[in-house]
């Protein structure tokens, strides 16, 4: 049996310079593993809590990192989850690879809705190290794990699993972003992100060369334009432009300037984020959404004939996430009746990868996917209890990092291992976004040795 030694959680810094937590865990076979959590900027109200040291009303300036420490988390950590957990394991004679009880000890062992005590990203820093130590000790790559753990979820809940698909490992398609906007840039386009999906790829390997086309072909468009190439929170460039429409028309441009066909082999895909420019101070009179490029603040209804007409104009988007704000259900359920049929809605806020907000989401109609960011929810087991749930209604899985990212790849595991079909890891630059692409390019160059034949692409 695999017994915890040690478990220790540090301060480090994530991609936008804030801090963020790590956890190193040792069995006591010597076996060893680390795990880190990522940050979002753009975030959900129902999201789980992370903990910071920023304490309201004080004066930031005499804090650590103004406020933005994970101090707290640390010593959550390190005092209290640490010797509890450890001590749980060896009373009840566990092993680290009971991934459902370590997850729900902590669980239990905060005692909040929302891992306020502790704080989520103190437990989701030890659940997703668990998970890692684990794999390591049984000596199967860890998208192997978290199969087998996305197998026992199912069983422990009675949910529908196919043995015939999901034993076979699939590769995702990525969703690159290549332009950035709203809250991940400093830029005038309200919308979140643009980004391309090469679904017409055959592997991933192609996958990644085509993006790698597209963007520099998108690059050198708006050089030529005189637009800014830098690059916002995601890697995506981040110029100022003259509408939200506009990123459109460039990527197309990119596209066909890569040789592709746009809408066949390389797909369009936007998060609008809309709950970022959804007008919380006019909502008593009926949802509003602010856009500078619009003139007024606009409804729910209008939202929704704004994409509408998108689609019309631009048949190459094959999905909109967060299209509406994430207190907006009624025209998320309007919205999925008029255009449900035609693209992938993927909620995000809406859902924050939490099974009881998809359950409303479900019965309602107001979605047809799901994103998945385990920060939102805390804990390795409830992101495969949401994504087990989502599977059996026929939502489609999007797997997610988040703005502010480590260099730690466990989503590209977690992607492979659920068999999503699609990720989001950000644009093909930055360190801490290429670090999950080469994780699956490397998955694919095992699974090809092993199996003698490249492994099944994209969604099914």
């Amino acid at each position: 049996m695999s017994k915890i030694k040690w478990i220790k959680a540090s301060q480090i810094l994530d991609s936008r310079g804030k801090p963020t937590i790590k956890v190193k865990i040792e069995l006591e076979s010597g076996i060893k593993a680390e795990a880190s959590v990522p940050s979002g900027a753009s975030t959900g109200s129902r999201e789980a809590l992370e903990m910071r040291d920023h304490v309201k009303g004080i004066d930031r300036k005499s804090e650590d990192y103004d406020g933005y420490g994970v101090k707290k988390a640390v010593e959550n950590v390190n005092n209290e989850i640490a010797p509890d957990l450890i001590g749980f394991i060896k009373k009840n004679k566990l092993d680290v690879k009971d991934q459902d009880k370590i997850d729900q000890f902590m669980i239990a062992l905060d005692g909040t809705p929302n891992k306020s005590r502790l704080g989520a990203n103190a437990i989701l820093g030890v659940s997703l190290a668990c998970a890692r130590v684990a794999a390591l000790e049984n000596d199967i790559p860890l998208y192997d794990y978290i199969a087998q753990q996305d197998k026992a979820v199912c069983k422990k809940y009675n949910r529908k699993y196919d043995e015939k698909e999901l034993s076979v490992r699939r590769m995702p398609c990525p969703m690159a972003n290549v332009i950035n906007g709203g809250s991940h840039a400093e830029n005038n386009v309200d919308m979140q992100e643009y980004m391309v999906a090469p679904y017409g790829a055959k592997d991933f390997h192609e996958a990644i060369h085509m993006v790698f086309k597209v963007f520099w072909r998108l690059k050198e468009a708006l050089h030529r334009d005189g637009h800014s190439t830098g690059v916002g929170d995601e890697g995506g460039f981040a110029p100022n432009l003259s509408s939200n429409e506009e990123p459109l028309k460039y990527i197309l441009e990119a596209i066909t300037e890569a040789k592709y066909k746009a809408g066949e082999q390389v797909f369009i895909t936007m998060d609008p984020a809309s709950s970022e420019f959804y007008n919380q101070k006019e909502h008593r009179f009926g949802n509003r959404y602010s856009l500078s490029d619009q003139e007024d603040l606009i409804t729910s209804e209008k939202m929704i004939k704004l994409y509408a007409q998108l689609l019309e104009d631009y048949p190459e988007i094959f999905s909109i996430e967060d299209g509406l704000a994430e207190s907006d259900w009624a025209g998320w359920m309007e919205m999925n009746k008029q255009l449900g049929k035609k693209i992938q809605l993927v909620g995000d806020d809406l859902f924050v990868t939490n099974k009881v907000i998809l359950e409303r989401g479900i019965k309602e109609g107001s979605a047809n996917a799901i994103l998945i960011k385990l920060n939102q929810i805390g804990t390795l087991t409830e992101t495969l209890e949401t994504i087990a749930y989502a599977r059996e209604n026929g939502y489609n899985i999007v797997i997610s990092h988040r703005s502010g990212e480590t260099c730690d790849p466990f989503i590209a595991d977690l992607a492979v291992g659920v068999n999503s079909g699609q990720i989001k890891t950000g644009s093909i630059c930055r360190s801490e976004r290429i670090c999950k692409f080469n994780r699956l390019l490397e998955i694919e160059d095992e699974l090809t040795d092993k199996f003698g034949k490249k492994p099944p692409f994209g969604i099914y």
